[in-house]
């Protein structure tokens, strides 16, 4: 990876893991998982994403499990949740806000590590990000026996599909900058909080009625 883009990887990286383990430990707290049980469930949320781009694009073994900032950032993501946790009837609104904030994140650092990645075409790059945002929030639902978001609730995967095209668009044409980066992030984040404002979803198939 390029040098200038390091450290923007490594910030998205870290935003994305410290959320989504916020994330992934309110989840587990609302399900009344011990301690235990919320670390696995943070870590889950946290490094699952990071961990499936890293094995299709070959980068092994993936930081996810062997960068020790990210596994700090999702461990005390989990320990904060543990301790600090918010009343149980905000917990479905926080969560919803993180999980914005971890997409449009890993969204972004997904497709920069992917276009920046020698070998791997611009339509790959954009199925890495959106991969690496949905991958960590199946891993925490299905392990907390829900059905994930990306597959029952409003717009998931469309703003992080978006926030990736627009960085693969951008490396495309020789404009990829940090300030790009960011603002895809927060691109992702907007739309998401919007969709879940106004209730927008994806078409879903016509009833049928029951004869």
């Amino acid at each position: 990876m390029p040098t200038s883009f390091a450290s923007a990887q490594l910030a998205l990286d870290l935003v994305g893991v410290f959320v989504f383990a916020l994330s992934g430990g309110l989840v587990a707290v609302k399900k009344r998982f011990d301690l235990f049980g919320v670390l696995v469930l943070a870590c889950a949320a946290a490094l699952g994403g990071g961990i499936l781009r890293d094995l299709l694009i070959g980068d092994v073994p993936p930081v996810g499990i062997s960068d020790w900032r990210l596994l700090t950032a999702a461990a005390l993501g989990g320990l904060v949740t543990f301790v600090y946790h918010p009343g149980v009837e905000r917990i479905t609104r926080f969560v919803r806000v993180l999980d914005a904030a971890g997409l449009g994140a890993f969204a972004v650092a997904g497709s920069l590590k992917a276009v920046t990645t020698l070998g791997v075409s611009p339509i790959a790059s954009v199925l890495v990000g959106v991969l690496t945002a949905v991958g960590g929030g199946v891993v925490r639902d299905l392990l907390a026996g829900q059905v994930p978001e990306v597959l029952r609730r409003e717009l998931y995967a469309v703003p992080a599909m978006l926030g990736a095209v627009l960085v693969v668009v951008a490396a495309q044409l020789g404009s990829l900058q940090d300030w790009v980066l960011w603002t895809a992030a927060g691109l992702v984040f907007a739309l998401r909080l919007l969709a879940v404002r106004l209730d927008l979803n994806a078409p879903t198939p016509l009833r049928s009625s029951v004869t």
